[in-house]
Order: structure tokens, then sequence, then C-alpha cells
């Protein structure tokens, strides 16, 4: 296809962002505009000619701009083939002008849902005439221009003035797979917040589930590579999301985030929110906690999240349930941290952490704000699969004690804080805490038995003592081994599902020594 000559620009724009200096220098090319209401009055006043579309069509603009370009006579002046004689002869035969170029960019839908709530002011930010005349444009690619990014303006001049008021098929091409991916990221934006919606209203008894999967994700970066030096990455946002750990606020430290490091900090992320109404660290290293600790101040629970294994806690990640204060970030500040993240620094400890500058800092103040998304995607070979995200937090009055003695205070404190744990650790997941440390973890065994060896045998290595200390467990304890194992280790309480064949065993073992058992009644899995 060879080039086009622009003769007449269509410009209908919501973003006005430079629509008055590329519509002037249209005029001085001598292309004729016409334009819709607002972006008329912007330009008549700003002294460029340019016909309003109410004129042209001869019908007004009605239902508060719910209807503007909805008219024969501006998709058929788009829509008709230039090389179809029919066609040429029912444009002049209904006075149909031709239309070689439009700039048209949409209601701004996705800023209006990320400061808004109203459900109504979302419907009308929903654009139909825009993306319609998108649509039409950019079906007719070969004889049409179609612009929806300001950014595109100066290039379009640039060729317009070097080559006679003409646009290459390139151009036109370029043009109209940005137009389709807008419109199709617009659609999938709507789709996206009302499925969010009817998740949160909860019509799950007769929607189980999305019945398609729309998804629209945003580059944030490239990567220097993936997992591995030989696996080209990057990482995307969720376009309909604020709550997107690579787009956290970096307050300090020079190095790119890499692909590990995001998952990583991810995964803080996810352990810090639900720990938030408590005085906490977390430590993190290849997406598992090996460190969390509570205390009366930060550095307390710093301090007994490292002691939790410190030899792994080397390179790994810190993240804080409270703002960082001096005597934090002094303590911290030897140590080999990749990457901390706390919602917000005093100005001292920023400065004495940020003495590193391989130590990337994150403030997580917006995200720690930010509601819930409860969708949470996983991709396998050849498609996706869809979950709700695991949020549930049991209250510690659902608990069911099954054993011949219940909890003291203590141990349901310290189980209740195991199970927030250990929601957060690979399975087969096991936790052995105290009420305000975590003392040892297993984590993605085949056998949950090896997994508190595994807890054991951690909690050993860094001097901690199991002696008193509580276990959870993801998911329910098939035979009574692993309750053999912990009764030897004085461990006097367990947190589980329960459901298990061998419920009965289990509970007459825990008896045996002494222990208080309960049931949660809730399974964790985190493959």
């Amino acid at each position: 296809m060879s080039a086009i000559e622009v003769k007449t620009a269509l410009l209908s724009v919501h973003d006005k962002t430079g629509i008055v200096e590329f519509a002037r220098n249209l005029r001085d090319l001598g292309i004729n505009l016409m334009s819709t209401g607002g972006t008329a009055k912007l330009l008549n006043s700003n002294g460029i000619e340019t016909s309003e579309i109410s004129a042209y069509t001869g019908f007004p603009e009605i239902l508060d701009g719910r209807v503007k370009t909805l008219h024969p006579k501006i998709h058929a002046g788009l829509l008709f083939r230039r090389d179809n004689e029919e066609h040429q002869r029912t444009i002049r035969k209904l006075g149909i002008q031709p239309i070689d170029m439009v700039a048209v960019n949409l209601y701004p839908f996705e800023e209006t849902v990320s400061r808004s709530s109203d459900v109504n002011e979302a419907i009308e930010n929903i654009d139909i005439g825009g993306p319609t005349m998108i649509r039409a444009a950019a079906k007719n690619y070969y004889a049409v221009a179609v612009i929806t990014d300001p950014t595109d303006y100066p290039k379009i001049l640039v060729e317009l003035n070097s080559n006679s008021c003409r646009l290459s098929n390139n151009t036109r091409l370029n043009l109209m797979l940005k137009a389709f991916e807008r419109t199709a990221a617009y659609d999938a934006a709507i789709a996206s917040h009302f499925m969010r919606i009817a998740l949160r209203e909860d019509i799950r008894k007769e929607w189980p589930g999305p019945r398609s999967l729309i998804l629209n994700f945003e580059k944030v970066s490239d990567l220097r590579y993936g997992e591995n030096p030989h696996q080209r990455a990057a990482v995307y946002r969720d376009a309909n999301s604020s709550q997107c750990i690579a787009a956290a606020k970096l307050v300090a430290g020079k190095k790119e985030l890499s692909y590990t490091n995001i998952l990583d900090a991810d995964a803080a992320y996810r352990l810090i929110r639900d720990l938030k109404d408590q005085c906490a660290t977390i430590i993190i290293k290849h997406t598992n906690p090996c460190g969390v600790g509570k205390g009366q101040t930060l550095l307390e629970s710093c301090q007994k999240a490292l002691q939790t294994d410190p030899f792994s806690a080397f390179g790994g990640i810190y993240a804080f349930s409270r703002k960082v204060d001096p005597e934090t970030a002094i303590f911290l500040s030897d140590k080999f941290v990749e990457l901390i993240l706390a919602p917000g620094y005093e100005t001292v400890a920023l400065k004495t952490l940020s003495v590193k500058k391989n130590r990337r800092i994150l403030d997580l103040s917006d995200l720690m704000a930010a509601d819930v998304d409860r969708r949470n995607y996983r991709r396998i070979y050849g498609g996706i699969l869809y979950q709700e995200r695991d949020e549930l937090l049991i209250d510690e009055t659902k608990l069911k004690t099954v054993t011949q003695r219940p909890p003291t205070r203590d141990e349901n404190d310290a189980l209740m804080f195991g199970w927030i744990i250990v929601k957060h650790v690979k399975s087969n997941a096991i936790v052995i805490c105290s009420k305000d440390q975590l003392i040892g973890v297993g984590a993605g065994q085949m056998s949950r038995v090896d997994s508190c060896k595994i807890a054991l045998m951690k909690a050993k290595e860094a001097g901690l003592e199991t002696k008193g200390a509580v276990m959870a467990s993801d998911a329910f304890l098939p035979f009574r081994d692993s309750v053999d194992l912990m009764g030897k280790a004085g461990v006097t309480a367990i947190i589980q599902p329960g459901g298990s064949i061998k419920d009965e065993a289990v509970i007459q073992a825990a008896d045996e020594f002494g222990m208080a058992m309960v049931f949660t009644g809730v399974r964790h899995f985190a493959h």
C-alpha cells in the first residue's frame, strides 16, 4: 500500500495535551479540521479554524454528551473503501466527507475508578463514541490514520511536513496496532473493574468465576534477566490495580530490582500485610519466611526475626509493619540486606540505610492502605489457573479444641501468630513459634513429617528453645508421627485444619504428651 494524503482530520479528545499545537500545525499544512464540542471550543478560542461535527452531521450532541459522533456521516467517512467505486458513488450521493485522519482519546475510565468507588461515576466514564470511532478508523487503516496517544503528535507532524501531507503505510499500520491495543485495554479495564465489584458483592453462588479472563497489564520495566541469566524477563503491572509491588516507590538504592527480588518482595508484602496491626518484622528468603518477630519496639521485633535463622537471613529481604526508626536502621546498617520494605522511614533512618548504594528501599505506604485484590492467577502450560486470593484469617473464637485440655492464653496467642505465618509458607508447611517469634520453619517438602524434622533442625541450629513453643500446620496431620516429634521436642500446642481419617490417632498422641490441639477447619496450601 502507498502513502495516503491527509486532507481532512477529525479531532475529538478528552485529554487535551498537545492538541492545540497539533491542530495549529495541521491547519498550517492546509488540512481541514472537524471537532466535537469541547475540542472545537478549545481550538476556536485559540484562533484555530475547525468545524463542529454537529454542524456537519446536522444532528446535535445529545443526552449530556453520550451521543456525539455516533452518526453515519462520521463512520461512513471513515469506513468507505477508497478503491471501491460503489462506495465512492454512495458517499458522493449522500454528501459524506472523506475523513483521512482521526485523533481520539477516551474518557478516563481507569483514572476514575482508581480514585473513586462510585459505580455511577464509573459508568459515566465508559466511552462509547470514542472507541467506536477508533475501531472504524483502525479497521480502514489502509486509507485512514488513527492517533490515540498525544505523544505521537510530533512524529506525525514531522512526517506530514516532510512528505507533502502524506503518511506511509508503515506509520498507519503502527498507529492501527496501537489503536486496537488501546481499545482492548480499555474494554479490559471496564470488564476487570466490574468483575471486582461482582466478587466483592459475592455473587459466587450464581457465578463461581469469570466466564473469560480479560487481562490488561502494562509494562513497568524490563529486567536484567529472569530466574537465570539465560532467561529474558520483564515485569508488568495490572493496569486496573494500584497494588503491585513492582510499582512501589523506590526511595533509595541504585541497583535495579531483579526477577527474584520482586518475587521475594511480593511474598514479604503479603505476609507483613497480615501483620500490619502488630509491631512486626519479617525476613524472606526464596519466597518463604525465614524470620518473624514481634516486639514492643520495631528494633525488638527485628532482633527476634533475625534470631530465627541468621544464616538464611544473609542477603534476605526485610519487611516491617511500622515506619522504620533510627534505632532499627542502625541495627541493620552493617547487615547484608538486599531489599527493605516498610510503610515509611524516618529521615535519619532512611539516611542510615541508604549508605549502601546497592541496598534497595521500598515505601509500602500506599500498598498497605490499598484494598485487597481478591483475584489470583497462575500460568500453566497452554493456559492459566484462576482462584480467589487466600485472604482468610480465622478468628480465634472459631477454633475447636479437640484435646483433653484447651490451650492457655499464651499458647492461644502463639497459635494464632503461627497460623498467620504458616499461610505464607510453601506446602507442606510447618511452623514452630512462640507468641512473638518464629522459631523454626519446614517448607516445601513432599512429606509433612519431613517438614517437621526440618523445622526442629532449624530451631536447634539457631539455638532457639522449642520447649513450650507451639506448632502450626497448613494442612491436616495425616499420621501421629508429626505429633510424636513435636511432643518429644517439648512443643505444647498444635494448630491444624483437622479432617484426616487418622484424626482420632493424632488427637490421642497429643493427649499422651499433654498437648493442646485446636482445629481450624481451614486449610492454607500454598503451592
